[in-house]
């Protein structure tokens, strides 16, 4: 058996009661901290850990789970509960506006991604779109969570607003800290010897501010924004400050650049796109195990709240945009109003489940469980953050809930919960209103003719068919009317822009006539 010196194990052991003291003292008198640990473009199926379940409720493995590597997914998913039915906005700024604000687009108006350089409004889009984001004065969660004491870090993409909008810089919307967020949604490079784009001849325009120690040297930007962030997070333990640490990762969204710290394990795939897709998967998710590692050296494990999510669905390069393919078994990908555009992976956990903790014993989370009944949505974050924080958003319209009752089930089941997904912009799919209630959900489309049957409208059970292969539109009339009144009823609520018509008339609340 291998000795250690008198005076290393000593110091190992003040360590770790340092550490246990500070574990203890948080808990004692302090906040939680939390960590919303955001991935682009991942879809529900881009990874090996399983989200849904089949009909006993027992784990569902399918083929892109077996190709997918991430066992740092697997390690936060046995510590915690993940949702089969949680949403995102079908394209990214949307969703982004909605985790900082809490609302659904339709209200905040945010209702395409921002493109930096110009309004991406779309033939028939409502000019008076939020392109820009984010103004002076809005209501944001970082803001919030400072007004009560927390240190808040932004790493990674941030894509709140255009370029030179006030939203184009973090800091602007209550972010102490800003690790390479900008106005761009994508990295010129993810490669250091690339500057992250700033060397990359036709990139330049996206390359990654902020990260010049870099610059020149063979490491990944995931990497190198993991090491940053968790630099930031030690600062903030050491000023014993609760921390509210946003990791938005531009992984992974094109461009689809190997990292070559797994390509081994992807070498016999044919598609090369797809391998270098799937070697980004898996350098996100060793950043969230290098995080989850480095909260438990830091001793502030058991007092951390993480919240794992995508941003939309897959845009991984299989298949067509509208096929069973690159989301199997659900129907299409990012930027589309199917189930595989729309449905994320997300997983709630403390990052070192302790059930003496007192902020644990206050917010139980279920280890290893799928709540497969109960639907989530990105707003959701927002609210559920707030109320672990002790934030207070006064007046301010949300559309979220808090999750950690859900999480434990001492609340009613939300899979009755209705869901607006507003797209009234020319996309992958385009000028749509998608609306889930309960199993149901419609889809109607602005730009085609009036009329049932000619795809205007697309109905779906989703309980039966959850791939959107069966339009029930001309076989449930009843349930047609209802879930047109509903979706009409929940756009007017929320006071949606509607698209333009085509004969350019003024926009009108949807229609079968």
């Amino acid at each position: 058996m291998r000795s250690f010196p008198v005076t290393i194990l000593a110091a190992l052991l003040l360590s770790t009661a340092a550490a246990d003291s500070r574990s203890e003292e948080v808990s004692a008198g302090g906040k939680p901290n939390i960590v919303v640990f955001l991935v682009d473009d991942m879809g529900l199926m881009d990874t090996s850990v399983p989200f849904l379940t089949d009909e006993d409720g027992n784990p569902e493995i399918h083929p892109l789970n077996e190709f997918y590597r991430t066992p740092g997914i697997a390690r936060l998913a046995a510590t915690g509960t993940r949702f089969s039915q949680f949403y995102a906005m079908s394209v990214c700024s949307p969703t982004r506006v909605s985790i900082m604000n809490g609302q659904t687009s339709a209200r905040h108006t945010t209702t395409q991604f921002i493109k930096p350089e110009n309004k991406n409004t779309g033939t028939l889009g409502p000019r008076a779109w939020k392109w820009e984001g984010f103004v002076e004065g809005d209501i944001t969660l970082p803001a919030l969570l400072r007004e009560v004491g927390y240190r808040t870090i932004h790493a990674g993409k941030a894509h709140f607003g255009p370029n030179g909008s006030f939203a184009s810089d973090p800091t602007n919307l209550g972010f102490d800290i800003n690790i390479g967020g900008c106005a761009y949604g994508q990295p010129g490079s993810y490669y250091g010897t690339d500057h992250f784009g700033w060397a990359k001849k036709g990139r330049e325009k996206r390359a990654v501010p902020g990260l010049e120690k870099y610059h020149g040297k063979d490491i990944f930007l995931t990497e190198a924004l993991t090491l940053e962030i968790n630099k930031a997070i030690t600062e903030a333990v050491e000023e014993e400050k609760p921390f509210f640490a946003y990791m938005s990762h531009y992984a992974v969204h094109t461009p689809f650049q190997s990292d070559e710290r797994f390509a081994r394990n992807y070498s016999d795939v044919g598609k090369k796109s797809l391998g270098a897709y799937a070697t980004l998967i898996e350098g996100m998710d060793k950043s969230l195990n290098d995080m989850l590692d480095h909260l438990e050296e830091l001793g502030v494990a058991e007092n951390t709240l993480v919240m794992f999510l995508g941003d939309n669905g897959s845009d991984a390069p299989a298949g067509g945009t509208h096929d069973i393919a690159s989301s199997a078994p659900l129907r299409a990908k990012k930027g589309t109003h199917y189930e595989g555009g729309m449905r994320v992976p997300f997983i709630a956990s403390w990052a070192k489940p302790d059930p003496e903790n007192a902020f644990q014993k206050e917010r139980p989370i279920p280890s290893g469980v799928i709540n497969s009944t109960d639907i989530g949505v990105v707003y959701d974050v927002f609210t559920t953050a707030l109320d672990v924080a002790g934030g207070d958003y006064g007046n301010h319209v949300v559309d979220g809930i808090d999750l950690t009752p859900v999480f434990s089930s001492a609340t009613g089941s939300t899979s009755s919960r209705e869901f607006l997904m507003h797209f009234p912009h020319s996309h992958r799919s385009s000028y749509f209103t998608a609306f889930r209630k309960g199993d149901w959900k419609l889809i109607y489309h602005y730009d085609k003719p009036s009329g049932p049957s000619d795809d205007k409208v697309e109905l779906f059970n989703l309980s039966e068919d959850r791939n959107e292969s069966f339009n029930l539109v001309l076989s449930n009339p009843e349930k047609l009317r209802e879930m047109m009144e509903a979706m009409k009823a929940a756009l007017e609520e929320s006071g949606a822009q509607l698209p333009l018509s085509k004969d350019g008339g003024e926009p009108h609340l949807p229609s079968l006539h």
